[in-house]
C-alpha cells in the first residue's frame, strides 16, 4: 500500500502544464545544431525538446524491419493470427507503460540514464551497468546496419543498380558515415533528422502496409500449436521478443533524450508521448508481420511488398536505408554518455567517433562471415537479460523509496556512497532470476526452469519481481526520510 501511494503522489507531482497549454504559452525554442553537453544536467536554458520530438524519435527508432519479423514469430511458434495479435497489443502496453516511466525520470532531472543509475547503485557501482549498455550499443549499431545491406542492395537491384559486394560495401559505408555524423552531433542533429524524416518513413510504412494486405490472403485461426502447453510456450517466448519484453529493452536509453524536454511540459506528456511513440509503431508493424506470415509466403513482409509492386522500390529502399540509421544515432548517442557516465575524460563527440569506428569494425566482421554474425546476432539478444533487473531496482529507487524526489548534486559528488552494496545484490540475484526463466537463442542462456517448464520464458518476469523486491526490502529503511526531503530538482 505504502508502494502504491508512493507511485500516486510522483504521477501527481508532475509539472502542471498540458502539452498544448506549453505550446500555446512558451515561444518556440531557438533552433540549434551541435550538442556540446555531456553527462553533466541540461540546464533549462539547454532544454528544447518537446513531447512531440520525444514522440518522432521513438517512432523513427521502431519504424524498422526488426518489427516485421519479430511478429512473424508468433506464427512460427504455431499461435493462430488472432493469439498473436492480442499478445503483442497488449504485452507492449506493459513494456512500452514501463518505457514511458523512465522517461520521466529524464524529464524531471535533466539527468542521462547510466548517471541516474548512482541513486540506486553508487557512484562507482552504476559504473557495472554503465559498461554494459556501453558495450551493447557498439554491437547493436553493427547488427543493425548489417541485417539491411542484402535487402538493400536487392532493391537496388530492382532499380537496375548492381555492383555485387563492392555495392554491399558501398551502401554500408553511406550508412555507417551518415548515423555516425548525426551522432558525433549529438541531441539537437537527432531531434531535427527524426523530425522531418520519421514522418515520409510512415507515410511510406502506411502505404507499404494497405498494399501488402490487400494483396494478402490471411488466415486468422488456423496454428500448429495444438496443446495448451504449445501455445503457453508461444505466448511466453513472444512476450519476451516483442511484447512486454521489446519495450523493456529500451529503458536504459530513455533519459538520455527526455532530459532534453523543459520543466514547462508536464511528466504526463512525456509519459505518453514516449510510451505511444513506442507502442504504436511496435504494434503496427509487429502485427503486419504476423498478418503476412499467415500467407505462407515467407516470414520477411519486405520481400512481398517488392515482388508485387515494383514501382514501391524506391519507397521501400528508403524505409529499409532509413531504419538502422534512425535506431544506430540513438545507440551511438547513447554508447557516448555511458562511456562518460563510467569515468571516461573525453568529450561526447569524439568517444561518439571512437565507439563508431568500433562498430564500423564489428560491421565489417560480420560482412565477411554470416555465421558468425548471425550466432553474434542471438548473443546479443540473449544477454539483454539484465535489464529487467536492473530496471525494477531503478523503479523502486526512484519511484518507490525515493518518491521521486532526487539529490542531483549527489549524483555528480563524493558525499554519497560509491558502492550500495544492496543494490549490487538485488541486481545480481534478479540476474540470476532472469536467466533461470530464459530460453534464449543460445544454449547458456536457456535456464533450468525454462527448460523444465516447456521451455517458457518469462525471464523479465523473474528478473524484475526477485530484483526489484529485494532491493526494497534491503534498503528501504534508508529511504524512511525521503518523504520528507524536499526535491532538488523537478
Amino acid at each position: 500500500m505504502a508502494a502504491e501511494k508512493g507511485f500516486q503522489e510522483v504521477l501527481m507531482n508532475t509539472a502542471p502544464h498540458s502539452l498544448r497549454d506549453a505550446q500555446e504559452t512558451e515561444p518556440a525554442p531557438m533552433p540549434r545544431s551541435f550538442d556540446a553537453h555531456g553527462v553533466e544536467p541540461i540546464p533549462e536554458s539547454g532544454r528544447d525538446s518537446s513531447p512531440r520530438d520525444q514522440w518522432w524519435i521513438w517512432v523513427g527508432a521502431n519504424v524498422a524491419p526488426i518489427n516485421w519479423v519479430l511478429g512473424a514469430l508468433g506464427i512460427t511458434l504455431g499461435l493462430t493470427l488472432i493469439e498473436t495479435l492480442i499478445v503483442i497489443s497488449l504485452g507492449n502496453i506493459v513494456g512500452c507503460g514501463v518505457f514511458g516511466l523512465f522517461n520521466m525520470m529524464g524529464h524531471r532531472t535533466g539527468v542521462n540514464q547510466m548517471v541516474l543509475g548512482r541513486a540506486a547503485f553508487g557512484r562507482k557501482g552504476a559504473v557495472i551497468p554503465g559498461v554494459m549498455q556501453g558495450l551493447l550499443t557498439m554491437g547493436w549499431v553493427g547488427v543493425n546496419t548489417w541485417v539491411v545491406l542484402d535487402l538493400a542492395v536487392a532493391l537496388l537491384g530492382k532499380i537496375g543498380i548492381h555492383g555485387g559486394d563492392g555495392l554491399k560495401y558501398a551502401v554500408a559505408a553511406v550508412v555507417m558515415a551518415a548515423q555516425l555524423g548525426l551522432a558525433v552531433f549529438g541531441f539537437y542533429a537527432i531531434r531535427t533528422f527524426e523530425r522531418w524524416t520519421v514522418p515520409a518513413t510512415v507515410l511510406v510504412m502506411a502505404v507499404m502496409t494497405v498494399l501488402s494486405l490487400t494483396q494478402a490472403d490471411l488466415s486468422w485461426t488456423s496454428g500448429t500449436a495444438d496443446s495448451g502447453a504449445d501455445k503457453v510456450t508461444a505466448i511466453t517466448q513472444l512476450l519476451t521478443a516483442i511484447g512486454i519484453g521489446w519495450g523493456i529493452s529500451w529503458v536504459p536509453y530513455s533519459a538520455d533524450y527526455s532530459r532534453f524536454v523543459p520543466s514547462r511540459y508536464s511528466g504526463r506528456s512525456v509519459f505518453w508521448a514516449t510510451a505511444l511513440g513506442m507502442y504504436v509503431p511496435t504494434v503496427w508493424l509487429a502485427a503486419l508481420g504476423a498478418c503476412l506470415a499467415t500467407t505462407g509466403q515467407g516470414g520477411d513482409p519486405s520481400e512481398l511488398v517488392i515482388s508485387a509492386f515494383g514501382v514501391m522500390a524506391l519507397p521501400v529502399l528508403l524505409l529499409i536505408m532509413h531504419g538502422p540509421v534512425a535506431t544506430n544515432i540513438l545507440n551511438l548517442y547513447s554508447c557516448a554518455l555511458a562511456a562518460l557516465s563510467v569515468g571516461v575524460r573525453a568529450s561526447r563527440w569524439k568517444v561518439t567517433l571512437v565507439a563508431g569506428a568500433v562498430a564500423t569494425a564489428v560491421l565489417l566482421v560480420f560482412m565477411q562471415s554470416h555465421s558468425f554474425a548471425e550466432s553474434f546476432d542471438h548473443w546479443m539478444t540473449s544477454i539483454l537479460v539484465w535489464i529487467s533487473p536492473w530496471a525494477a531496482v531503478m523503479l523502486t529507487e526512484f519511484f518507490i523509496l525515493r518518491r521521486g524526489r532526487l539529490d542531483v548534486a549527489k549524483l555528480y559528488s563524493n558525499q554519497g556512497p560509491a558502492w550500495r552494496w544492496r543494490a549490487l545484490v538485488a541486481l545480481a540475484a534478479g540476474i540470476v532470476a532472469a536467466w533461470s526463466w530464459q530460453y534464449g537463442l543460445v544454449p547458456v542462456m536457456q535456464g533450468p526452469l525454462a527448460r523444465s517448464m516447456h521451455n517458457t520464458d518469462f525471464s523479465w518476469l523473474s528478473g524484475a519481481v526477485v530484483a526489484g523486491g529485494l532491493h526494497y526490502f534491503l534498503t528501504r529503511h534508508e529511504h524512511r526520510g525521503a518523504r520528507n526531503r524536499p526535491a532538488t530538482a523537478d
